[in-house]
């Protein structure tokens, strides 16, 4: 194999760590594809750090210990996640997309992959200290930012359904009480999807009164699995009080009570503003 050249070794490394976010991948993995020394690949990872941070794409991070390397954490900057939910929040902000029962019309936005996907990485950024093992969500507008944030944190995506496949096997059904509708409804996972002990995060698209969410809980509790956090593309302004508590959302709406009300607001929810 001729030589491979540094800046031919950096475009690759950084090609494979940001294709595999949160992955750890070890020196020697690099040096037997480059056919370089240890000491050359440190050199290589110190110069992607610096370039990761001098311009804020993220976090590159060297890990200790015996199963120890590199790995790459696309952490949005907070001052450019706030900027990035405002802009958001400006566009939804329309009474067109109010619909009865005081929910607002996000579907058109949940669709766009490069929407989205700031969406799941702004969220992992969260919970990277809480090590997940897979994020939870409800069908179906969920999936597509729960999948962006399962991504990110490389775990993998674990949906709960309505009713359950025969497809999948065996699985846990319960009841729980909408907390927009105030129905009881039913929620399902095959037995095969999560194991006990395990740590999910919960994702999913919009929180009205926090039922739903409270189902999710109540589900992996039957599966003996610890929720370590819940985050929310949305959620609404009231009911102050939801059925769960300790969640991060990205936007807060006020709830209309009227869909042809001539202004939505809609605002970044407080977390951002911190640094």
């Amino acid at each position: 194999m001729d030589k491979v050249r540094r800046n031919e070794r950096l475009a690759a490394m950084s090609k494979i760590l940001t294709d595999s976010p949160n992955r750890i991948y070890t020196l020697s993995y690099f040096c037997d594809m480059f056919g370089a020394a240890k000491s050359t690949m440190s050199e290589d990872v110190d110069i992607l750090k610096d370039v990761v941070s001098a311009y804020a794409l993220g976090d590159m991070q060297t890990v200790t210990g015996a199963a120890g390397g590199v790995r790459y954490r696309p952490i949005v900057p907070m001052a450019e996640a706030y900027k990035f939910v405002d802009s958001l929040a400006q566009k939804l902000a329309v009474p067109q997309r109010v619909l009865p029962g005081g929910f607002l019309y996000l579907s058109d936005i949940l669709s766009q992959p490069e929407l989205v996907g700031i969406m799941g990485r702004i969220l992992a950024g969260q919970y990277y200290k809480t090590e997940p093992d897979f994020v939870l969500t409800m069908e179906t507008k969920g999936i597509p930012v729960a999948y962006e944030t399962a991504k990110a944190l490389s775990v993998p995506l674990v949906i709960a359904r309505r009713s359950s496949k025969v497809y999948e096997g065996p699985a846990v059904n319960i009841n729980y009480v909408s907390g927009s509708s105030g129905r009881i409804e039913t929620m399902s996972l095959p037995r095969r999807a999560v194991t006990e002990g395990q740590r999910a995060l919960i994702v999913d698209d919009f929180m009205k009164g926090g039922g739903t969410a409270k189902g999710m809980v109540d589900l992996m509790r039957e599966f003996a699995v610890t929720v370590v956090g819940m985050a929310f593309v949305m959620s609404t302004a009231q009911p102050v009080k939801k059925r769960v508590d300790n969640y991060k959302v990205l936007m807060v709406m006020d709830e209309v009570a009227d869909e042809k009300a001539d202004s939505v607001t809609i605002k970044p929810a407080d977390w951002l503003t911190q640094e």
